[in-house]
């Protein structure tokens, strides 16, 4: 017999497990996109071997434009009126899926011998293809939560279910994939220098890279047989070689899986709230984007989640190439560098199942700003890794990677849900409830983030600090180099670490009390505006 679907007093179908498993799809699709996003930086440095200084312009170029376009596409889905046979939200989602699958695949066209602007145009083109299409699904995604259900434990559900989502999407790309496009170089006698072939040796250091240096073991000087590890004579490690046409075909793929969840989302999430919020505003009102950008900046709880997620980006992000890069040269095990670092963040999928009974008992910003404290003691951990004795270096490395996991965890667990409160905040201090526009912006410094981030590590190790020449890829690093790189990624876990803790515990001012008040005054509210709605129909 089958099961009477139970409804609401507005005759939707009540709130339940297919909305959270929904909203999870969703957030898994976004991020099996989004995960990419590390390895685009790293295939076009390490593999297409794009100068480090014109890179990082180009980063800066088309992130400036992904800032840019969030704003609008917010601004666009909140005026649009238009009656969608699926409503506006799932439209708009479905349009940005079906553009993921296109364009994640397209900025990996692994074409390394083009010229140098012929490779500026790829990566442009597709990168802009792909960043519109994300924010086309992400936008209304994230928009969505405040519509699905208005009860703030419901909305603290969907926020755990999406972080959940969230890892499960990007532990693909993350764990994965490096796995599948890096490989370890074992002496072939029948072709034993091929991986020389990857990269564009520099005039004057030819005898350094001579294929006999590459023939023997540097530590014992003996020569190599088949199948033995063929080491760095720069650095000691195992050299490892990247694959850039595997690259392309697993971001298709990927693609498709993303749209899989996508489509499962569509299909099984019910929106209870007004997506067409704009018709019970007066007629001659307009959304003006520099009005809200004020009230925005004025929101002090929506700049403290971006604070936070800022933060976030410019560390973890801008790390994730220089860490990928590190484990390459330093530690000789790229192809594991997913591995660790999702080992390194097990304690968030530890805590999930706790998440939504401490938020009831404690609230959102105290459960985020304890993981802000443990995120700290992580930084100062891997600050000290590079000091140590080389065999306890990645030991010392994965303890402060697991306390730094956890702090991430506790964050992202309950970051949505305190944005949802944000836009709540905003219209309780305005009287104007502008979702899109907000989660928008809040979106716009985060990609901001995103951009600035990578591009400026990028840029700096390419200087004489950090030394990477990108012309020798992953191979002809020197030691110093690989010793550097360390130095860099502590310093970026530690600076995420310490903007999380401010935007948190510091700036994002809705307290448990706070949130009771909040929510019990605009219910208040919207019960004296229903019967004037009403009469106007």
């Amino acid at each position: 017999m089958k099961k009477e679907i139970q409804l609401d007093q507005n005759g939707k179908r009540k709130f339940g497990i297919r909305d959270k498993l929904a909203y999870a799809a969703g957030d898994a699709g976004c991020n099996l996109s989004f995960g990419l996003k590390s390895t685009v930086q790293t295939f076009w440095l390490v593999y297409m071997m794009m100068e480090t200084g014109l890179f990082s312009i180009l980063l800066l170029l088309v992130q400036a434009w992904d800032a840019i376009n969030d704003p609008i596409i917010g601004t666009l889905i909140d005026t649009d009126q238009r009656k969608y046979k699926m409503g506006k939200y799932k439209t708009y989602i479905l349009i940005g899926a079906i553009g993921l699958l296109v364009g994640g695949a397209a900025v990996f066209l692994p074409f390394p011998k083009a010229g140098v602007v012929v490779k500026a145009m790829l990566f442009i083109v597709g990168y802009v293809i792909w960043d519109a299409a994300y924010t086309m699904a992400n936008v209304p995604y994230g928009t969505m939560l405040n519509i699905v259900t208005e009860d703030a434990g419901e909305r603290a559900q969907l926020s755990v279910f999406r972080s959940i989502g969230g890892a499960i999407g990007g532990m693909v790309p993350g764990m994965i994939l490096p796995m599948l496009i890096w490989k370890k170089v074992t002496f072939d006698p029948s072709n034993p220098t091929w991986f020389l072939d990857k990269i564009e040796i520099p005039e004057g250091a030819e005898s350094a890279f001579a294929p006999e240096n590459f023939l023997k073991n540097p530590t014992t000087g003996e020569a190599y047989v088949a199948g033995d590890k063929v080491l760095s004579p720069l650095t000691g490690g195992q050299i490892e070689v990247l694959l850039g046409e595997k690259v392309f075909f697993a971001a298709l793929i990927m693609g498709v899986l993303a749209f899989a969840f996508f489509i499962f989302m569509i299909k099984n999430i019910t929106i209870r709230g007004n997506e067409y919020v704009a018709q019970t505003q007066e007629k001659t009102e307009k959304v003006n984007f520099f009005k809200s950008f004020g009230a925005f900046i004025k929101n002090r709880p929506a700049v403290g989640c971006t604070i936070a997620a800022m933060g976030m980006f410019l560390g973890m992000q801008s790390a994730s190439t220089a860490n990928t890069i590190m484990f390459a040269t330093h530690f000789g095990q790229a192809s594991l560098s997913g591995l660790v670092m999702m080992v390194g963040f097990l304690p968030m999928f530890i805590f999930m199942p706790f998440a939504t009974k401490l938020v009831k008992k404690y609230g959102k910003k105290e459960v985020a700003s304890i993981g802000s404290i443990a995120g700290l003691i992580g930084g100062a951990i891997l600050c000290i890794f590079p000091l140590c004795p080389r065999g306890a270096q990645l030991i010392v490395y994965m303890i402060g990677l697991i306390f730094f996991g956890l702090g991430m965890g506790f964050y992202n667990c309950v970051s949505w849900a305190m944005m949802g409160d944000a836009i709540d905040y905003q219209e309780w201090k305005t009287g104007k409830r502008e979702e899109s526009v907000v989660y928008a912006l809040h979106s716009f410094f985060r990609k901001l983030a995103q951009g600035v981030g990578p591009a400026a590590v990028i840029a700096i190790m390419g200087t004489p600090l950090i030394g990477y020449v990108s012309a020798l890829g992953t191979i002809g690093q020197s030691a110093e180099t690989a010793a550097r790189l360390c130095w860099l990624v502590a310093g970026l876990y530690t600076f995420s670490a310490v903007c999380q803790f401010v935007g948190v515990a510091l700036v994002y001012n809705i307290d448990k009390k706070t949130l009771a008040t909040m929510t019990a005054e605009l219910a208040e509210r919207h019960a004296e505006e229903a019967p004037a709605e009403v009469e106007a129909e």
